[in-house]
């Protein structure tokens, strides 16, 4: 009998141990840090298609212009509203640049 509540308080024990560590794996895997500095909460979602299909829907090159949209959204949750310009509403989309210096987000 002994054996036996030994057997179970330690099932359970690894059990808790298990779920404790899946829920710090799971928080830690939907917090991304981008390289500017920024964080990405799970509060802070935004449809970054949708808002990239809006920013880029004039350009000369869409399939550029989203794909950097969409890292960039992905990066700091955030797409300046319009087709162009607006930078100062999201100050990590506008900070971000290419290896060559370039500002990286349409």
């Amino acid at each position: 009998m002994a054996i036996s509540k030994a057997f179970f308080a330690s099932l359970i024990l690894s059990f808790l141990f298990v779920q404790i560590i899946q829920a710090r794996l799971q928080v830690d895997s939907d917090q991304v840090v981008s390289s500017s500095g920024g964080h990405r909460s799970l509060l802070q979602t935004i449809d970054c298609k949708a808002a990239c299909t809006a920013r880029c829907r004039l350009s000369s090159r869409p399939n550029l212009c989203h794909r950097a949209c969409g890292t960039c959204c992905f990066r700091c949750s955030c797409v300046p509203p319009g087709t162009s310009g607006n930078q100062e509403v999201c100050p990590c989309y506008a900070n971000m640049t290419t290896h060559g210096g370039r500002r990286k987000c349409p």
